[in-house]
């Protein structure tokens, strides 16, 4: 069984960083996509970030772009969220979702989420 883990959320002011990281765990599995979503209070879930496991190519929502970084450790099969000049909109519980190809379809697994706040 394939398990995502993210950590690394916490309180910071505006205009800090945070980085989070998620680890992805199990046996004999490969990765299609690995990628950030985020839900603030009273709103849906929202797309981040995400990278394309095989070429490394990366991208971005909007709101996000030139501030936040994807990167990975490919052996460890982990990735991290860099988030720079936070904003308190950027409040929210950051989810890591995890895209496996099973034969013909696209598993996706999330993890537990993992919370930021930013302080205005």
């Amino acid at each position: 069984q394939v398990q995502v883990v993210e950590s690394g959320g916490g309180l910071v002011q505006a205009g800090g960083s945070l980085r989070l990281s998620c680890a992805a765990n199990g046996r004999a599995f490969s990765i299609t996509t690995m990628g950030w979503f985020r839900q603030a209070p009273g709103k849906e879930r929202e797309f981040v970030a995400t990278m394309t496991w095989s070429s490394g190519s990366t991208s971005y929502a909007d709101s996000v772009k030139g501030r936040f970084t994807i990167s990975r450790d490919s052996v460890k099969r982990t990735m991290f969220l860099q988030m720079n000049s936070l904003k308190p909109e950027d409040t929210a519980v950051y989810y890591c979702n995890l895209e496996v190809p099973r034969g013909a379809v696209q598993q996706s697994i999330w993890g537990q989420g993992t919370q930021v706040t930013v302080s205005s």
